[in-house]
């Protein structure tokens, strides 16, 4: 045997086969990469990943922090002030002779250093509670900045159930179809037997082939929104781009509804809006009081304490320096403002009854909603039994159909025809439980529950 070398013509080609299988290996990498990733989610599980990472639920968190931050600073408005200040002169005296009339003339020196430091503390006693109000205030946009989360909390759930449900009527639909192609594979191979026999005629079979093809074209269809659908949800959960969502524990039985009275009573106690509207008015409340109170006097105290230095050391020797503190107290009044205050007054009162108004407007608005999201899903769920009852109908009428063809008593069309009924009725099916489900979520979220459910 002749050995191989990596010289020898025969190592030469090994050596390249296993090259090229190498570089083969790093083409298919990225496509192992790109490979998509299966994920099943309940709807519980997806609302959880969809709060969970959501970016307006990170923002509104930075609001509710940007309120906090802003109790503290009104919090600390109530504390002493204090301020401390050192200063150096050094003067240049070129003329330092002056005499006044007939007296003696005095002399000054030709240059001098002073060093002069000041402290002082300050604090308001009395300000017409105006201090109190902006505190209580400001724990009320604390309180509305909470609530503004809990809302946005709920209409990122609701979009996460409107995505799941989405996807979950077009896997729905995709199975249907599927279901469909086969039988009217089956059916296309049953004509094409026929005409073979000459039961049927050409016309027969190129009808099934043209139900094929649009049956066909339709999934493309259903596919191409399935990946639309699927790739939003992926982004709004959080997850890989390339994720393909499989729907699980979706086939749930549907809940049946309480009184009307029962839903309106929680949503008038939950929703968000509504309580901020509540908090909106005890917040025009203080401001109210707080412009009242610029009619009142203030009353403050403070402690300065002064040092003076002319000797021009930095450290100087006794008796060459002073250092006096004084204590006082301020009494303030600006008496102008029981004339001019009263217009401020006026307007923040109207302010308020604004927000009582907008308060009333949104009220209605939420009965409305609620009672056509009520009626909504009342509709769905009767819909569902009047589609099943069609099913059966269309079932025993594609029995029959299919029984006659096969007997070459019904045409071709009569047997597409029958088939066609058959499978959209089963659609409309699947489509109209899964809208009965998010009617379900969207009277839930007219109540300001969704987060909520079960």
């Amino acid at each position: 045997m002749i050995p191989i070398t990596p010289n020898s013509p025969k190592g030469d080609f090994n050596f390249s086969v296993k090259l090229k299988l190498f570089l083969l290996s790093l083409l298919f990498i990225p496509l192992a990469l790109n490979a998509q990733n299966v994920k099943q989610l309940s709807l519980q599980e997806a609302v959880d990943l969809g709060v969970a990472n959501s970016k307006n639920l990170k923002l509104s968190q930075q609001k509710i922090d940007e309120a906090v931050a802003k109790l503290a600073v009104v919090k600390d408005n109530a504390l002493p002030s204090a301020t401390a200040s050192f200063m150096y002169n050094h003067a240049e005296i070129p003329t330092n002779t002056l005499k006044i009339g007939e007296a003696d003339p005095i002399h000054l020196p030709k240059r001098a250093d002073a060093f002069v430091g000041t402290a002082a503390v300050q604090e308001l006693v009395y300000g017409g509670g105006k201090l109190r109000y902006a505190q209580e205030s400001t724990k009320l946009l604390k309180e509305i900045a909470l609530l503004d989360a809990d809302k946005n909390k709920e209409e990122v759930s609701y979009a996460v159930v409107n995505g799941y449900f989405s996807l979950y009527k077009l896997l729905q639909s995709k199975k249907v179809v599927a279901q469909n192609l086969a039988a009217i594979a089956k059916q296309l191979k049953q004509a094409q037997r026929f005409y073979e026999q000459g039961l049927v005629t050409k016309n027969d079979v190129l009808r099934f082939q043209l139900q094929q093809a649009n049956v066909s074209l339709t999934d493309l269809e259903i596919e191409n929104n399935r990946k639309i659908v699927n790739y939003n949800l992926d982004i709004l959960l959080g997850l890989a781009e390339n994720t393909d969502i499989e729907i699980k524990d979706a086939d749930a039985v549907l809940p049946k509804l309480t009184s009307f009275s029962e839903y309106l009573s929680a949503a008038l106690s939950t929703r968000q809006e509504l309580q901020q509207f509540d908090l909106q008015h005890k917040a025009a409340d203080y401001n109210i009081k707080s412009i009242k109170a610029n009619t009142r006097p203030t009353v403050g105290l403070g402690a300065n304490l002064y040092y003076v230095n002319p000797s021009g050391n930095f450290i100087p020797s006794n008796q060459q320096f002073v250092m006096p503190i004084t204590l006082g107290a301020t009494v303030s009044w600006n008496i102008a403002s029981l004339w001019t205050n009263k217009n401020k007054v006026a307007e923040a009162k109207v302010q308020q009854l604004e927000i009582d108004t907008q308060k009333d407007i949104f009220t209605d608005n939420v009965k409305t909603e609620l009672n056509r999201n009520y009626q909504n899903y009342q509709l769905a769920v009767q819909k569902i039994n009047v589609l099943e009852t069609s099913i059966a109908q269309a079932t025993e009428n594609d029995r029959l159909l299919e029984s006659k063809y096969q007997n070459n008593i019904a045409s071709a069309t009569d047997r597409i025809d029958a088939e066609t009924l058959l499978y959209q009725a089963k659609i409309n099916l699947e489509l109209a439980k899964a809208e009965a489900k998010l009617a379900y979520y969207t009277l839930l979220k007219s109540t300001g529950k969704i987060s909520q459910y079960n």
